[in-house]
């Protein structure tokens, strides 16, 4: 049956030839057909049927919840059935608030939450939307019930706080959806009043029912039987249901900046991503379990490959910094080398005047024994000119060091390292003016060195040094030396200083009857080979990180199911897809970002214990690791949030609405 025409002016809303069907196994159910129907601005429409007529799915088709499956529905002369998800939600926005009958408040706001939630999404500011909520409430008898949950509510008042919620953004059109169903007599009567006021305001009032007693108070009854309108009728609702006064219709909201109205959904996003993790704080805690342990590996892993780098470097270091060793024959393991007799003192001399040289000295050595009075032991006696101690980083802890002149009269004079300090003369005696036996040669003992840890080998050897002109010729009765080592100037790259010796020991000898030991390649090759080891391990690591994000993903999975009926409830209040999906992706960052923060502690208390256990091990910590690993962190929450995020920006209003 066709409407009963009020005007010929332009309808607010607008059914033409509307069919909505469903599948139904093989077959398909037509809920409505052929729907025709013109709603003017003001009207106070009452639809009523019984179960099963099709008045709420023509509700949900007024309401840009559902679309028809044929036929064509304007709002305010705006066709709708082309219009994208988001698009649907701004007619939402502007031209309609929803009465529902089972409230559909969200359990973890209070009413004024509840009633903001519109205006959040329509783009009003803070101050704004704060104080028209609170004179809605207000208005709705709930000034001392605002900041109480739906739960500490009665049916009455949860049904108020919907029509506040209906009414924040100024909603031209209310539609109502069994307002009294679920309320008893009283409250029921209450609402109806409500109603029949926002009618005196200007508001057109759509009203769903089955009751028609409520449907009595409306000045327009369309009543609908098996997917059709069979009445179309005027209604005169009586003196004893007539409205209140009419009161001054409240003001338009007012909208905020584009970065205000960004920052105002940004903000509610955040807020109910917190919300949801603390009304869930064990299972959270587990989901972030996997990315706690993950970042805590990779920032150990890394920590205790940069400590274990740095250690054996500084061990290498004994040898000398930027060390270059010169020695004969043709490498490690060369037969010939001891035959090998052209590496002399004069080379040494020639270097020594390099630009590219910060210090060089000759060497030899030998093992005698070493004694002091009835003590003796074994030891290397090791010729060296009056550098060596710089070459080598070797600090005098008592006494001097041999100079130049020692060097040039062939001086009997000795410097021991600590180890034949205690073995021959003990911990508690100064050696400084003793005579020792080095073999069967006597030497003055001079100066003993600072504690050195040995690069490689023992650390307890006992070493001392004399002037190589000394152990050349009074000791071993020889000109040629074993080693030459120099120490490269610090604004020269070690490779650099090697080529240059390379050609000039060449043009010296004229063939290559030497090799040369950089140390900095075998720092350089440290470096690596431990920065290799450390990017294996922290992959292997890397691992965790991804089960981590498997189960964030999961538990986001299990939250968006959880809360499918919250999402209805901000689709038919207006949220975008984008919002819907920037809160549960901000949920799944946080936990992952909160998960990296207790991983880098972990990571870091690891290291307190190790150093409280006295381990060799050593973890050096650094900012960019842990950054890193933030970073990696909020990859994770954004890659593995996004799937499920998705699926609630796409859930359809009408199905979430509908579950439980």
């Amino acid at each position: 049956m066709a409407e009963s025409p009020r005007s010929t002016a332009s309808a607010l809303l607008e059914l033409r030839d509307v069919r909505r069907e469903f599948p139904a196994g093989d077959t398909t159910i037509a809920v409505l057909q052929d729907i025709n129907l013109r709603i003017h601005a003001g009207e106070m429409v009452a639809i009523v049927g019984a179960s099963g007529s099709g008045k709420s799915t023509l509700m949900n088709i007024l309401g840009c919840l559902d679309r028809p499956t044929s036929g064509e529905y304007r709002v305010a002369g705006r066709a709708t059935g082309e219009l994208e998800p988001d698009e649907l939600a701004q007619l939402r926005r502007e031209h309609f608030g929803f009465i529902f009958q089972r409230y559909h408040l969200l359990g973890d706001l209070t009413a004024l939450g509840n009633v903001e939630i519109p205006a959040i999404y329509a783009g009003e500011g803070r101050a704004s939307r704060r104080e028209r909520t609170s004179r809605l409430l207000q208005r709705l008898g709930l000034e001392d019930r605002m900041h109480h949950r739906p739960g500490q509510l009665s049916g009455g008042q949860q049904q108020r706080v919907s029509i506040a919620r209906a009414l924040v953004n100024g909603d031209e059109v209310i539609l109502a959806d069994e307002p009294t169903g679920a309320l008893d007599t009283h409250s029921g009567a209450e609402v109806m009043r409500i109603l029949s006021e926002l009618h005196a305001e200007g508001h057109t009032v759509i009203i769903v029912t089955h009751d028609m007693q409520v449907a009595q108070h409306a000045e327009r009854i369309i009543e609908i039987s098996d997917g059709r309108i069979v009445d179309d009728r005027r209604n005169d609702p009586g003196t004893d249901t007539s409205p209140a006064p009419a009161r001054p219709p409240m003001s338009k909201p007012r909208r905020a900046s584009g970065w205000g109205a960004w920052g105002s959904r940004l903000g509610e996003a955040l807020h109910m991503a917190l919300i949801a993790m603390n009304a869930h704080r064990l299972r959270t805690f587990l989901t972030m379990l996997g990315i706690i342990i993950g970042i805590a590996s990779v920032v150990s892993m890394v920590a205790l490959g940069t400590g274990s780098s740095q250690q054996i470097l500084e061990r290498i270091s004994s040898l000398g910094t930027n060390t270059i060793d010169i020695r004969s024959g043709a490498g490690f393991g060369d037969e010939r080398a001891a035959r090998v007799q052209t590496l002399v003192p004069g080379d040494a001399d020639a270097l020594r005047h390099e630009p590219y040289v910060d210090s060089v000295t000759p060497g030899v050595n030998t093992s005698a024994s070493l004694r002091y009075r009835n003590v003796s032991a074994n030891g290397t006696i090791q010729g060296v000119g009056e550098e060596f101690f710089r070459v080598r980083g070797h600090e005098i802890a008592s006494g001097i060091a041999f100079g130049a002149d020692e060097v040039r009269r062939q001086a009997q004079e000795v410097v021991i390292d600590p180890n034949t300090k205690n073995t021959l003369f003990g911990p508690n005696v100064d050696p400084i003016g003793e005579v020792i036996l080095l073999g069967q040669m006597p030497a003055r003992v001079i100066g003993v060195t600072a504690p050195q840890e040995a690069a490689f080998g023992a650390s307890d050897a006992l070493n001392v040094w004399i002037p190589y002109t000394t152990a050349l010729y009074r000791l071993l009765g020889q000109n040629h030396l074993r080693s030459i080592t120099v120490r490269v100037a610090d604004n020269v790259e070690p490779a650099e200083a090697e080529r240059h010796i390379r050609e000039l020991m060449l043009r010296r000898h004229g063939v290559e009857d030497f090799f040369m030991i950089n140390t900095d390649s075998i720092r350089q090759t440290i470096q690596a080979t431990t920065a290799t080891m450390t990017l294996l391990i922290s992959a292997i690591a890397l691992i965790s990180l991804m089960v981590g994000g498997i189960g964030v993903m999961n538990i986001m999975l299990v939250s968006v199911t959880e809360r499918t009926r919250e999402i209805g409830v901000r689709m038919a209040v207006g949220a975008r897809q984008s919002d819907i999906m920037l809160q549960f992706l901000i949920e799944a960052v946080l936990v992952c970002l909160i998960g990296g923060v207790l991983g880098i502690g972990l990571a870091l208390g690891l290291g307190v214990v190790v150093d409280h256990l006295g381990s060799d091990f050593r973890m050096a910590y650094s900012t960019a690791s842990m950054v890193a690993a933030f970073a990696c962190s909020t990859l994770i929450g954004i890659v593995f949030g996004f799937w499920p995020a998705r699926n609630a920006a796409r859930l359809d209003p009408i199905d979430a609405l509908a579950r439980d």
